[in-house]
């Protein structure tokens, strides 16, 4: 028994730790070898998707019983084009304006529209502790976009916006993702889900029109890792550690991907952050931690 909650804390680590580098390699992408934010969220979300369905039927597991239920297809359509594309595109895009560390921590604020989406519906009742909650979250974020200065942002309005967004789409993907999740298993959800995003992306920008991409041995390298291990293995390194530590300890691990991103990015992108930047990114991890420890 111990020794599977070890190999569950080092999947959830492990996953966690590379979705934060995720974060840095694609800005690295983006700002340094000029991919294209459009043709990069097609391309890893249709090779991610694929790989992750790949991984599913080499377990033998069942992939394509979730289109036997017209109920579940509509679930899993909207999912997968609000939720899914939502969350992807708006990250990415907020790393694409800004930078990793602070569209990742923006994306981390989750919890408090979770919050309120349950308050406003009376599906949990309103407790002082949610005003301190969210009071402290919003300093927090303020810290991190000014570092306590009332000059300016640190990173540009836009990457704020979409960074928001992020935490918008990622709640909902949260909590629509339910019922899903009680019927079937996380990846096979999640392999779908970035497929049929990936497919409506092709609307938007085929992944064959590269434009002026220029498809260096760094740019090569630094698209498999995105593709391969900062999203298929990282997700199916994390989810996999659920099966080994409860909902909570994996979600407490999990806080690891901002500090990844955030390190990463101040070690290889040589991210200006000020010490109170350094606050308000601690404090939004302590929220964090204190939602994934409440009893409801």
């Amino acid at each position: 028994m111990q020794n599977q909650r070890i190999i569950g804390i080092i999947l959830a680590l492990v996953g966690a730790s590379l979705w934060g580098l995720n974060g840095t390699v694609s800005q690295y992408l983006f700002q340094q070898q000029h991919v294209d934010v459009n043709w990069f969220v097609t391309t890893r979300l249709l090779c991610s998707g694929v790989l992750l369905l790949l991984i599913e039927a080499l377990r033998k597991k069942p992939i394509f019983h979730i289109w036997r239920s017209k109920h579940f297809i509509f679930q899993l359509l909207l999912f997968s084009i609000i939720g899914m594309l939502g969350v992807q595109y708006s990250y990415m895009a907020s790393i694409a304006d800004g930078n990793a560390a602070v569209a990742t921590l923006l994306q981390y604020t989750a919890p408090i529209f979770i919050i309120l989406y349950l308050i406003f519906t009376r599906q949990q009742r309103f407790m002082p502790i949610d005003i301190v909650l969210i009071f402290a979250t919003l300093i927090g974020t303020w810290l991190l976009l000014t570092g306590g200065s009332f000059a300016g942002l640190s990173v540009p309005r836009s990457a704020v916006i979409w960074g928001i967004i992020s935490a918008i789409t990622l709640a909902f993907y949260t909590l629509y993702a339910k019922t899903l999740l009680a019927n079937f298993s996380s990846l096979l959800i999640i392999g779908w889900g970035m497929l049929i995003a990936g497919i409506c992306m092709q609307w938007i920008h085929p992944i064959w029109a590269t434009g002026d991409i220029h498809f260096s041995f760094e740019t090569n390298i630094a698209l498999f890792f995105t593709i391969f291990f900062g999203t298929a293995i990282a997700f199916w390194f994390f989810f996999q550690s659920v099966g080994y530590l409860s909902a909570k300890e994996s979600t407490l691990l999990g806080t690891v991907e901002p500090l990844a991103a955030l390190v990463s990015s101040i070690l290889w992108l040589s991210l200006p952050f000020s010490l109170l930047q350094a606050v308000g990114a601690m404090l939004i991890l302590v929220i964090v931690a204190i939602i994934s420890l409440m009893p409801k």
